[in-house]
């Protein structure tokens, strides 16, 4: 996976679109488990993108957007969901915490891991 298409991919997790009907956030908001490999598929965009980018001096909006709401909206609908009842699979949330770490990691151009937050 090169740069751009990790930078459309993720773009493509926070909106429903006839390119990408199973984006996470809508099936978060839906109350649905991501599909199999969606979270995987997001975690290697987000070190493709940390690779591109772990230099830059500044980050273009659009994907600035993608990763805050990939963080903290991914979190709200799975809290908003656990409050409703819905049974996500055992590691989601977990999972959700990678993703907002690595962002954070894009943000500030250091890797963070579970482990070296002391988080696992």
């Amino acid at each position: 996976m090169n740069y751009e298409t990790a930078r459309k991919f993720l773009i493509d997790q926070t909106i429903a679109t006839e390119e990408s009907p199973d984006a996470l956030l809508t099936r978060l908001k839906q109350g649905k488990s991501p599909v199999p490999g969606q979270i995987t598929s997001i975690l290697l965009a987000l070190k493709v993108v940390f690779e591109a980018l772990k230099d830059a001096s500044s980050l273009d909006r659009e994907l600035v957007l993608a990763l805050y709401q990939l963080s903290v909206k991914a979190q709200q609908f799975f809290s908003a969901g656990r409050k409703a009842g819905i049974d996500w699979p055992p590691l989601l949330k977990e999972d959700l915490l990678r993703i907002s770490l690595a962002a954070e990691s894009i943000f500030s151009g250091q890797w963070q891991t579970l482990t070296s937050m002391g988080l696992s």
